[in-house]
């Protein structure tokens, strides 16, 4: 069975660049205590951008949902950009959640930055002018 939820509806400020990535990510809350929230998850990227990301990973409990939307938990993400030696880290929000499958608990998540260093966002930023730039 197939659920979706929305946070509202938001336009995209940034360029998004299709690529597909592993990411590493950690669901923290203060209020919530679970196993599952001291576990590092695996998962992968299938788009990328200044703004945010697409996250496909696992939901480990269908509760977190409305706590994601409302920004009470958020999300810790490290993956690394092609060419670059160190890994992007960033907190993020959920802005929206679909797909959650019930047999894997996957789902598609997409993030947007909440906290992310300036020079994590500039790897970004030159990774996405640079895709979009022709191959010469």
């Amino acid at each position: 069975m197939d659920q979706s939820f929305s946070g509202g509806g938001e336009k995209r400020e940034f360029v998004r660049v299709k690529l597909e990535i592993p990411i590493r990510y950690k669901f923290l809350c203060k209020h919530i205590q679970s196993p599952e929230m001291d576990k590092i998850y695996q998962g992968k990227t299938t788009n990328v951008s200044g703004g945010g990301l697409l996250l496909f990973g696992v939901m480990p409990d269908f509760n977190w949902v409305p706590e994601l939307l409302m920004q009470k938990i958020v999300v810790g993400v490290t993956f690394l950009l092609p060419d670059e030696s160190e890994s992007v880290k960033a907190l993020a929000r959920a802005a929206w959640i679909e797909t959650i499958d019930e047999e894997t608990k996957k789902c598609n998540m997409g993030l947007k930055y909440q906290e992310i260093t300036a020079g994590d966002r500039d790897k970004i930023f030159r990774f996405v002018i640079k895709a979009q730039l022709p191959a010469m």
